[in-house]
């Protein structure tokens, strides 16, 4: 996976724990020890020991979500922008299953979540006696859908095994953690202890002799790149540095403002453009800190890329996807501090290769505005809104960010931008909701779809309970309208399946108390998002496309023959 995320130091509160006290108490206690303070999911009778306790103790903030679809995508969010680990709830077996899909997207982004989980009675578990709620190899399904998993057999042995999963989580590569507790541990009495925080989770070395390998390599080039991606978020003082000194810059989707997205040298995601393949034509080398080249960014890996160096702190990255003269095993900010005291001040760079960068992500940026048609002035004004005023910008999977939201609209911080990396759709209303309760002063903005949104539609109840400070900017095209893209284009205008029944969004937002607004010309789009900025808590602006019209160029996926899902 990726290169370790730096994180804040988590902060710690210790309380006075009682002589004994059941498993239950002394997990809720635990948590609040190593300092999480929101945590997410849904209430069963198997986990009702641990959150009565939570409740009891007051000390953490738990947020009933309507699915655990909904509140593993939570935690996954709230864990990338607060920048420490999230944490979902969910009970035995279905209850389970139901965050499955939402695990694989933070196991996909490598997101530390701490996923508690339950278990029937010790003397029914892996038995197949159909003991109520119990299901077949649960721990197989689970084990798939996680970095690592970890049961609590003994009670006594607790504490510790949720330590080890809290390490397992955020050591590199960070990734969701399974821990499973059967509810008959959850009640059984243990001597009670205090914590004081997390212990410190080490980083990868990385080899110095590589280093200075690799240093005297940048020195002998004359047109050398980073490329960087979600695993150099933690890096970007050391990026930044590099790019001062004339590296050119350009980044995945989920490396996004590592290096500020306004600097002259980087390319930011614009990283397929043809003026970007002619960059990469003439550089003689380029440096991959912690990204996987992912398909959809680099044509199914037939794209032409430099000469490359890896940096990655997960040995198994090296020349996954792509042959390398040399793989770095290590943390990105320590491999790049460690790359930086190793040249001088300036490097001799090709001077009219740093000026290309400038030129390339401005025609990028045109192209794309170009094709936006009547929503240009909706893409510049979020974009003006996210990154000047430092906004978290989550996003569903859309047409929307497909063509704008992944690229055009500027982030002010790396872990500021939230995305749905696995490329499934309708996980944004729940991303939405985690990313606004993580802390950020500034008003969350969420880019949702019509069709995607109906997944999770129940969780805008939700956004009003928690009294989530977000708002949802949801682009209604009345369908997929991706898919009947794709028709269009592929399948003879054979429009099946596409054209899916729409709810009524007013009426929905007035069964649950959520402000709505709709915007019907996109001229008053800018009044109207300054109105749901200043609405306390959560509203939705609705964005009626059948009535503004479509984009003036239709965004309609891969090519025809290729793999997968149409490129997020």
């Amino acid at each position: 996976m990726n290169v370790s995320v730096a994180k804040p130091p988590i902060a710690t509160s210790v309380s006075k724990a009682p002589a004994q006290e059941s498993v239950g108490d002394a997990i809720a206690r635990a948590l609040a020890d190593m300092g999480v303070t929101t945590a997410f999911g849904v209430i069963s009778i198997h986990n009702m020991p641990i959150l009565d306790a939570i409740a009891r103790q007051g000390r953490i903030r738990f947020v009933p979500a309507r699915g655990e679809a909904g509140a593993m995508n939570m935690a996954d969010a709230y864990a990338r922008v607060s920048r420490s680990i999230g944490v979902c709830f969910t009970s035995t077996g279905t209850a389970a299953g139901n965050a499955a899909g939402s695990q694989v997207e933070a196991l996909t982004a490598g997101s530390p979540v701490l996923h508690i989980t339950t278990q029937v009675d010790r003397e029914f578990v892996d038995r197949d006696r159909a003991a109520i709620h119990d299901v077949p190899r649960q721990p197989d399904m689970l084990k798939a859908i996680s970095k690592s998993y970890l049961r609590i057999w003994e009670p006594a042995a607790a504490i510790e095994t949720l330590l080890t999963a809290v390490r397992h989580a955020l050591t590199a590569p960070t990734g969701p953690v399974t821990l499973e507790i059967p509810v008959d541990v959850q009640r059984t009495e243990i001597p009670s202890r205090t914590l004081s925080g997390v212990p410190a989770i080490p980083a990868v070395v990385p080899d110095g002799a590589q280093l200075d390998t690799l240093a005297q390599r940048v020195l002998k080039s004359r047109r050398p790149m980073l490329w960087l991606g979600g695993g150099a978020r933690g890096a970007a003082a050391a990026a930044k540095a590099l790019a001062d000194r004339g590296f050119g810059i350009v980044t995945s989707t989920q490396g996004r403002a590592v290096v500020p997205e306004s600097h002259g040298h980087s390319l930011g995601a614009f990283n397929m453009t043809p003026a970007a393949e002619a960059i990469y034509r003439q550089s003689d080398l380029m440096i991959v800190v912690g990204s996987r080249l992912r398909g959809n960014e680099t044509k199914n890996n037939r794209m032409v890329l430099p000469p490359l160096v890896q940096i990655d702190a997960e040995p198994g990255q090296g020349a996954r996807n792509y042959p390398v003269d040399m793989f770095i095993n290590g943390d990105a900010r320590l491999a790049l501090e460690g790359l930086l005291s190793r040249l001088p001040a300036r490097l001799d760079t090709d001077a009219a290769f740093l000026e290309s960068f400038a030129a390339a992500r401005r025609d990028g940026e045109t192209a794309l505005r170009a094709g936006l048609g009547p929503y240009g002035p909706l893409a510049d004004e979020l974009s003006r809104r996210v990154h000047d005023e430092a906004r978290p910008w989550v996003r569903d999977v859309t047409i929307s960010n497909s063509t704008f939201g992944n690229r055009y609209v500027r982030l002010a911080a790396p872990h500021l931008g939230v995305h749905a990396l696995g490329g499934g759709i309708g996980q944004g209303i729940a991303m939405g909701i985690g990313a606004a309760l993580a802390g950020v002063p500034a008003k969350t903005i969420t880019l949702l779809g019509d069709g995607g949104s109906q997944l999770m539609i129940g969780e805008l109840a939700t956004a009003v309970e928690s009294k989530a400070n977000l708002v949802f900017v949801l682009m209604n095209d009345r369908g997929y309208g991706v898919i009947r893209n794709i028709q269009d284009a592929q399948y003879g205008g054979r429009h099946v399946y596409a054209d899916i029944l729409t709810p009524n969004f007013a009426l929905v937002c007035q069964a649950v108390g959520l402000p709505h607004m709709l915007v019907r010309h996109i001229g008053d789009f800018s009044a109207t998002l300054q109105r749901a900025l200043d609405t306390p808590g959560p509203c939705l602006i609705e964005i009626d496309m059948v009535a503004i019209g479509p984009f003036s160029q239709s965004f309609a996926g891969p090519p025809a023959g290729a793999a997968g899902k149409p490129a997020s």
